[in-house]
């Protein structure tokens, strides 16, 4: 049931690939980079087999056996390998799905008209090196694979995070606003009462003020008397007398 391996650093045993077997039919993607692979001739039968990858290796010849391996390949990558001249890459035109092949790094890609000679000997392919014939870099299928997708994301989350932060900072001045005007209100309700309760206290003094006045003096005198609990003189004496 795996349906992608990868081997990558694995070393090989003496150039031979170990462990991988026709049980592993229904791979659709397996990457053996950089294990010292001296050729692909001990590579098993896998016909669902889509992507190789084979970069860093020593590579130089024998990719006949792809087809006869791999019949179904879209994508080979034989980067860093030791391919120096365009015959050897002869064999791939019986790979009738193959439409991409990297070839970095590798002697071949210094040859005069290099990137025509491939295309007229691989007439199958769309894309070599990345590039198509008429240098149309090709879409990247995995976008987060060069950081471009996360930059994106991490720069929108930042401009989210500034936005929501604006929006926190309008609205913790606008509380503070609106407590500065209760809290002034409150301030103006309360002068408010104080000057009314002031103004009804000294409006209530001046009625017993003008009550007293009106008052004859020995009414008044006596009255005075009474607030202060004291009795009348006079009252006193009449009592001495009876």
């Amino acid at each position: 049931q795996v349906k992608e391996l990868v081997l990558d650093n694995c070393r090989s045993d003496d150039g031979k690939i170990v462990g991988l077997s026709s049980d592993f039919e229904n791979l659709e993607f397996l990457s053996m980079i950089n294990i010292n692979l001296l050729s692909v001739s001990n590579l098993p039968k896998l016909n669902k087999l889509r992507k190789l990858e084979l970069s860093d290796n020593r590579i130089s010849g024998g990719l006949e056996v792809l087809a006869e391996r791999t019949p179904n390949l879209t994508h080979l990558n034989l980067s860093g390998n030791k391919i120096k001249d365009i015959n050897t890459l002869e064999p791939l035109k019986k790979l009738p799905n193959l439409h991409s092949l990297d070839l970095f790094n590798c002697e071949v890609t210094m040859l005069i008209n290099y990137r025509e000679s491939v295309f007229t000997l691989l007439p199958q392919l769309t894309y070599l090196d990345g590039f198509d014939a008429d240098d149309q870099e090709a879409p990247d299928s995995d976008p987060e694979a060069d950081g471009e997708g996360l930059e994106d994301e991490y720069e929108n989350g930042e401009e989210d995070d500034d936005d929501e932060e604006d929006d926190l900072d309008e609205e913790v001045i606008d509380d503070e606003e609106d407590e500065d005007d209760d809290l002034e209100g409150e301030e103006e309700e309360d002068g408010v009462d104080d000057e009314e309760e002031d103004e009804e206290e000294d409006g209530e003094d001046d009625e017993e003020d003008e009550a007293d006045d009106d008052l004859p003096r020995g009414e008044k005198r006596k009255r005075n008397l009474e607030d202060e609990g004291e009795e009348d003189p006079e009252e006193e004496e009449d009592d001495e007398d009876d």
